[in-house]
């Protein structure tokens, strides 16, 4: 009868009661003997029961066999429970049941209004999406969220405030300079108000334009602000190459002159230079962490990352070739460096700087130079407007295993609808690779490193967890099968192995396919 229950399951969730009564009947018609004589039943609750589940609860603690019931969108039983007259029964066959999987730094904000379904998201089972992070938002805040409530998609989302954004919105044309201590007050001001429109917290990213041209004591200043309003901060570091220790060691400071919690974004190694160094970059952040800094990070899986060509060069001069026959060397080969997008000539899209140096008949070093040249000059030629993005292998298997391995790092896609792979497939990869091919780490301490650690460094504290009283947002999977198909060539493939999506307590996704509900939240610091 496990069919029965999925298929009335289905039914109810997509067609209503009426369509439920129209199945029973059916199933009496076509299977004499299943529904028995005539009884009279107990009034129908408005409650789901999973039962036959392996339970993972976020925790880490080891899995165990249970059932899970929920009612609205509250998590209200866990344990040996049987059914009530009239509920909604659920058999997950031995499946694994875990809370939904939170995406701490996600960038599918930039379609998911034209994407309500978000099945790229819901097929790596993540339920909570967090935007405005590398220190850009959407602008003013309070528009997002209220336009969210309007027209929500199938997922949760949340945000923090950008520097970049609030630095270009007080200084202008001057944000590519030093602000004034007029203007650091001025983004203050704008920052208070943001983050008092529910925000998460304050973010940076301080290897982009305009962050980059921001003092240290700017930073603190507006981290500060956000402090004293009981946010959090968390940070695209200045540098995740050649200077990346300096660049945690500002990020720790700032954790120890507010005394806020400091989250360091995707975690990397990405220079030669500093490969084998996952060991330290650990020590110095528990070294933090026992001095009283609550230091936390998020990571992908992945050895390419997807930025902007400029943040290879510091200096921003597309003219040193000496510093682009360095980067070509220790960060990134000319080979790893590929066009996920190009204005000046979108036929470079998908190829490498080694594949257009052979279309161009010229040295990789100056194929680089040139076209990072054009791509700023059609950028201000079209007034200011992105014109390229790539991705770049510069990261070893050996220092991801490690930092994923951290017991306060926590998994993130950092990924949208386009572009890296990692938008289609961060968390079933970690599942995958790390925890079934590999054995990096067990499977009931990465579901903790997609959820309640997760929640715990955005602030999120009614997710994460099955418990009592917590949102029923919940994810069924199979960990035999559950697999990423996303890769750099083909970026765009769905991953598959995610059985189940609960948000809110609907069924968003099954087997693979949207129900088409739409019961995401815009999630807020408590009391906005």
């Amino acid at each position: 009868m496990h069919w029965v229950q999925l298929s009335l399951f289905r039914c109810l969730n997509q067609s209503g009661p009426l369509a439920v009564t129209k199945l029973i009947l059916g199933i009496c018609l076509l299977a004499p003997g299943a529904c028995g004589e005539p009884q009279i039943s107990e009034p129908v609750v408005n409650s789901t029961l999973i039962v036959n589940a392996q339970i993972i609860d976020g925790s880490g603690e080891p899995a165990y066999s249970g059932a899970l019931r929920f009612e609205g969108e509250l998590i209200t039983e866990i344990g040996n429970l049987q059914p009530l007259a009239g509920e909604t029964v659920i058999n997950a066959g031995g499946l694994t049941l875990t809370p939904g999987f939170i995406d701490t730094h996600s960038h599918h904000d930039r379609g998911l209004e034209t994407n309500k379904d978000a099945i790229p998201i819901l097929t790596q089972g993540i339920t909570t999406s967090v935007f405005g992070q590398d220190g850009g938002h959407s602008f003013p805040i309070a528009d997002f969220y209220t336009a969210y409530e309007q027209y929500p998609a199938a997922v949760n989302v949340a945000s923090y405030v950008g520097h970049n954004t609030i630095r270009d919105v007080v200084m202008g044309k001057r944000s590519q300079q030093s602000a004034s201590d007029n203007e650091v007050e001025l983004m203050a001001d704008l920052l208070a108000k943001e983050l008092a429109s529910g925000a998460l917290g304050f973010s940076s990213g301080l290897e982009y334009v305009p962050g980059k041209f921001s003092e240290g004591s700017e930073i603190i200043r507006l981290a500060q602000t956000a402090a004293d309003l009981g946010t959090r901060y968390a940070s695209h570091v200045r540098s995740e190459d050649r200077f990346v220790f300096e660049a945690i060691e500002e990020l720790i400071q700032i954790g120890r002159v507010t005394n806020m919690p400091v989250h360091y974004s995707h975690i990397k190694l990405a220079a030669k230079q500093v490969w084998g160094e996952a060991g330290k970059a650990i020590k110095i952040l528990e070294a933090a962490r026992d001095e009283g800094i609550r230091v936390t990070a998020d990571i992908y899986p992945y050895e390419y990352w997807q930025s902007t060509i400029g943040v290879l060069l510091p200096g921003r001069d597309p003219n040193d070739l000496e510093e682009i026959d360095f980067v070509l060397e220790s960060i990134a080969p000319a080979d790893g460096i590929i066009f996920t997008y190009f204005a000046p000539n979108p036929s470079y899209v998908g190829l490498s700087i080694a594949d257009i140096a052979v279309l161009r008949g010229t040295s990789e070093a100056q194929t680089l130079s040139d076209v990072i040249g054009e791509s700023m000059e059609w950028t201000e030629v079209n007034g200011g407007l992105g014109s390229e993005s790539i991705m770049g292998r510069s990261m070893q298997e050996d220092d991801i295993a490690q930092l994923i391995k951290w017991d306060f790092a926590n998994i993130c896609s950092d990924g949208g609808f386009a572009g890296h792979p990692r938008g289609y497939g961060a968390f079933p990869r970690v599942l995958a690779k790390y925890v079934r091919d590999q054995g990096t780490l067990p499977l009931e301490k990465a579901i903790a490193a997609m959820t309640n650690r997760a929640a715990n460094a955005i602030g999120i504290p009614d997710r994460g967890l099955l418990a009592v009283g917590m949102k029923a947002d919940l994810v069924l999977f199979n960990p035999n099968t559950v697999q990423d198909h996303a890769t750099v060539k083909n970026t765009q493939q769905l991953s598959t192995g995610i059985s189940a999506v609960w948000v809110n307590g609907e069924l968003v996704l099954q087997d693979g396919e949207s129900t088409g509900a739409r019961p995401g939240e815009a999630l807020k610091r408590n009391g906005f």
